[in-house]
C-alpha cells in the first residue's frame, strides 16, 4: 500500500480519540463493556440473527427522505419521537448528503445525549483500507459517538465488487479491524442489485448481518428474496430488508401498509428500514407495528402478483442497471 499507508493502530486510536472528544467521553471509552438493553416501549422486537439483539420491527432510515427535511430542529423531533416511541435501530451512512443536510450529523443532535438509547447503524462506501478508515473517522464525528452498534459495507454491486472488498488492503480488512478494536460491535453489509454477488459475500465471510432492497428484479433476473436472503440466513445473520414501499410510487392498488406487512411476514426477515421524514410517518409506522400480524399465504400471493410486472419492468431509477445507493432509501 506504499508510503501512504495509514498506521492501523495509531489511526483506530487517533479516531476514538477525536470522536471522544466532541462528544464529551474519555479518549479510552470504545464499545461500552455493559449489558445492551433497549425500549422497545411494548413495540414487537426479533432477535437480529447471530448479533443477539433485540430490535424493533422497523428501522429508522436516514436516507434521502429524512434528508429532505430542512429543519434540524425538525429532524431532532421526529427522532426524539421515534425512539419516545420504542424505535431505537437507527440506519444512516457516510454518504447520505443531499443538499446540505448530511444524514449523520443530524442523528448526532440526538445522538449527543442519548447515544446509550440507541442501536446505531452506518455505512461505508468506501473500498479500501485507508478510504474506509477516513470515513469512519468523519461518520464518528459527525454522529458524536465514539462506538458504533452496526458499521456495514455500503452498495455490493457485483462479484467484482465482492473480490475487492475481500482483498488485501481493502474494506473488509478495515471492518474487521475496527470489530476487534471494539470500535464497532457488529459488521454487515447492503445491496440491491446481484442477488449473486449478495449471497456470495455471505458465503465468503463472516458477517453479522446483510441489509438489502427487497424484490425490485433487474428484468426478472435478480431475485433477493429467493436467494440472497436465504442464504444469508443459513449463516445465521441478521436479515434488513429495505426499499419496501418503493412500488407504491407505480401501483396504486396495493398500500404502503401492504407493502410493509409483506416484507416483514417473509421468512428469515428481521426487520424492515423506513425513509422517515416526519412526525406522522413515526406515528403510523409505530401504529403499524404494535398491532402487527403476518399476512396469509393468500395474501402474499396476491401482493407478489400485483408486484410481479413491476419488477420485471425496472421501472424505477432504482431498479435500473448503474443505479448508485445514496438516495432513495
Amino acid at each position: 500500500m506504499g508510503d501512504q499507508t495509514i498506521d492501523r493502530r495509531h489511526f483506530i486510536g487517533t479516531c476514538l480519540a477525536t470522536a471522544a472528544g466532541l462528544c464529551g467521553l474519555g479518549c479510552e471509552r470504545r464499545v461500552p463493556d455493559q449489558q445492551w438493553t433497549y425500549d422497545a416501549k411494548g413495540l414487537p422486537t426479533r432477535v437480529l440473527g447471530k448479533t443477539g439483539v433485540s430490535v424493533p420491527l422497523i428501522v429508522i432510515g436516514g436516507g434521502s427522505r429524512f434528508c429532505s427535511v430542512s429543519d434540524p430542529e425538525e429532524s431532532a423531533a421526529i427522532l426524539e419521537l421515534a425512539l419516545d416511541s420504542g424505535l431505537y435501530h437507527w440506519d444512516t451512512a457516510h454518504d447520505y448528503v443531499y443538499d446540505d443536510v448530511v444524514s449523520e450529523e443530524r442523528y448526532g443532535i440526538v445522538l449527543n445525549n442519548r447515544r446509550d438509547e440507541v442501536f446505531l447503524a452506518t455505512k461505508v462506501q468506501e473500498r479500501t483500507y485507508d478510504g474506509a478508515m477516513r470515513h469512519v473517522e468523519e461518520s464518528l464525528q459527525r454522529l458524536q459517538t465514539d462506538h458504533l452498534d452496526l458499521l456495514q459495507i455500503h452498495d455490493v454491486q457485483s462479484l467484482d465488487d465482492v473480490a475487492v472488498i475481500g482483498a488485501e488492503g481493502g474494506v473488509l480488512q478495515a471492518l474487521q479491524e475496527l470489530k476487534e478494536q471494539g470500535v464497532t460491535r457488529f459488521i454487515g453489509y447492503t445491496g440491491h442489485s446481484s442477488a449473486e454477488a449478495l449471497a456470495a459475500m455471505a458465503g465468503r465471510h463472516d458477517f453479522d448481518t446483510m441489509l438489502c432492497a427487497l424484490n425490485h428484479y433487474d428484468q426478472g433476473q435478480e431475485d433477493r428474496e429467493g436467494r440472497a436472503i436465504p442464504r444469508a440466513a443459513s449463516r445465521n445473520m441478521g436479515i434488513l430488508v429495505m426499499k419496501v414501499i418503493r412500488p407504491r410510487e407505480a401501483i396504486e392498488s396495493v398500500t404502503a401498509d401492504e407493502l410493509l406487512r409483506y416484507a416483514l411476514s417473509l421468512e428469515h426477515v428481521t426487520a424492515a428500514v423506513i425513509g422517515t421524514d416526519s412526525i406522522e410517518v413515526v406515528r403510523q409506522n409505530t401504529e403499524l407495528i404494535r398491532n402487527f400480524e403476518r399476512l396469509s399465504a393468500p395474501e402474499m400471493e396476491r401482493i407478489s402478483g400485483t408486484l410481479e410486472p413491476l419488477f420485471n419492468s425496472g421501472r424505477l431509477a432504482w431498479m435500473r442497471p448503474g443505479y448508485r445507493d445514496g438516495s432513495l432509501t
